[in-house]
């Protein structure tokens, strides 16, 4: 690569790089197909829409007009089990011309696989990509989002979808802009944040990282070059009345430690409240009992319940409480995984164990309207647990159980105090990014005056 090369590829272009949908379904909502419309044209965007909004659709539909247009194969990643929604989604509507491969052999236009069974396909058989649940991104040292991002970067039509684009932090956003083909993650950094540091490594230790005073208005112009959101439809202008969602109960249950921590090798003499993540740890170990049994309890006033547990102790206790449930271990081969999954959305299993980083994302689970879950401190595992239930399209009203040791309440408190940061986060990310970007153009009139020592 040349150096006019590189300097060119720095540069930020809001041009459109798509095609015009040619095929947009009647059976539609309207802001699914304004959507589908305005990410279509631009050809490499990203699309932040909430749970139950219809992403699975409109990610078809995209695929469709470009499949078409193109006369190439379009290949659609998302996350275990979630590839058969988009088949029983497609056939719903029509498109035939689709298939799940699971070894990288095809014969259709429209071609879905899993992040984990990536390695197995070649960019050059697709002419676009679309990358549904596309937080998985969020790592900018990870290894799928290096794999990712590198597959992306020889498609010429690529567009990215999930529902918590950045639960905790905007920073995140740069990971999702380098997959698409503009600013990559550390030059965002560079360009919008400042941190306490005084550096460019973007994930050292200690370092945070915060908007620019002055670039707070610019940052939100430049993410909504890229990208459009929405958590209901009336933030892009459209009616909410076919999108309400049903009441969500939460209730916490503490059951108690009986055998008080240890801290620096010494007993306390009394129960106290858990403050560092191995004293979280200890507490998690010592209530193991208390707190599956109390899961178990909960899960037996219920026909259908997810258990969502962190430890694989957790899920081998539950199984034996409750003999109707069916664990997903990570151990699993990917196939056994799915027809468990499968099995489960069809209603063939009633009680699923499982963990939220194996199956929290993508997947619709409306038929069940009950959940117990054991907290950890991440935010986002959470969102995305509780959202496989409460979303568009539930018509119960959803009952989320977390069961945790009365030394934990510090974990609840972060889980919740991690939920209203996340809430205000989006917020003004909603507001902010679907304003139209301008780029503002300063002539350059001055003559140049060389230096003298250059004359």
């Amino acid at each position: 690569m040349t150096y006019e090369q590189i300097i060119e590829s720095k540069r930020h272009s809001i041009q459109d790089f798509g095609i015009e949908a040619k095929y947009i379904p009647d059976t539609m909502f309207d802001y699914q197909g304004y959507v589908t419309n305005h990410m279509t044209r631009k050809g490499r965007y990203a699309g932040y829409l909430d749970t139950g909004t219809g992403k699975t659709f409109v990610e078809l539909v995209i695929a469709y007009n470009y499949a078409v247009a193109t006369n190439k194969r379009v290949l659609i990643i998302c996350p275990l089990a979630v590839a058969f929604q988009f088949i029983k989604e497609a056939a719903k509507f029509g498109f035939d011309d689709i298939e799940y491969s699971k070894e990288g052999k095809f014969t259709k236009k429209i071609v879905i696989c899993n992040y984990e069974r990536l390695h197995y396909f070649n960019e050059s058989d697709f002419e676009c990509v679309i990358c549904d649940e596309s937080s998985i991104l969020k790592n900018a040292e990870g290894f799928t989002t290096a794999s990712v991002t590198s597959f992306l970067s020889k498609i010429k039509y690529r567009f990215l979808f999930t529902a918590t684009p950045s639960p905790n932090d905007y920073v995140e956003l740069g990971t999702s802009s380098e997959a698409l083909g503009y600013l990559g993650y550390v030059d965002m950094l560079t360009k919008f944040f400042t941190n306490n540091q005084d550096t460019i490594s973007p994930m050292g230790i200690g370092v945070e990282w915060r908007l620019k005073g002055h670039a707070k208005k610019a940052f939100f112009e430049w993410v909504s070059s890229w990208s459009i959101s929405m958590r209901k439809p009336s933030d892009l202008g459209f009616d909410d009345s076919r999108h309400i969602l049903p009441e969500l109960i939460v209730n916490d249950y503490y059951v108690e430690n009986k055998k008080p921590l240890v801290i620096n090798g010494q007993g306390q003499l009394f129960n106290i409240v858990a403050k560092t993540r191995s004293e979280i740890a200890s507490e998690n170990r010592m209530t193991i009992n208390e707190r599956c049994e109390k899961a178990a309890e909960l899960a037996s006033k219920h026909d259908t319940t997810v258990y969502w547990c962190n430890l694989n102790t957790e899920a081998d206790l539950l199984a034996k409480l409750d003999k109707d449930a069916v664990q997903v271990s990570g151990s699993m081969k990917l196939e056994k995984k799915e027809e468990i999954l499968l099995a489960f959305s069809n209603g063939e299993i009633k009680k699923l164990i499982t963990k939220a980083r194996i199956t929290a994302f993508g997947l619709n689970w409306q038929h069940c309207n009950h959940t117990v879950f054991f907290p950890g401190f991440s935010y986002e595992q959470y969102y995305q647990a509780i959202r496989r239930f409460w979303r568009f399209g539930q018509q119960r009203e959803v009952y989320a159980d977390r069961v945790t040791s009365d030394g934990q309440i510090r974990v609840i408190q972060a889980i919740d105090a991690k939920a209203q940061k996340s809430n205000e986060l989006f917020s003004e990310l909603n507001a902010n990014i679907n304003r139209k970007f301008e780029v503002k153009k300063t002539a350059f009139d001055k003559n140049i005056s060389i230096p003298s020592f250059l004359k």
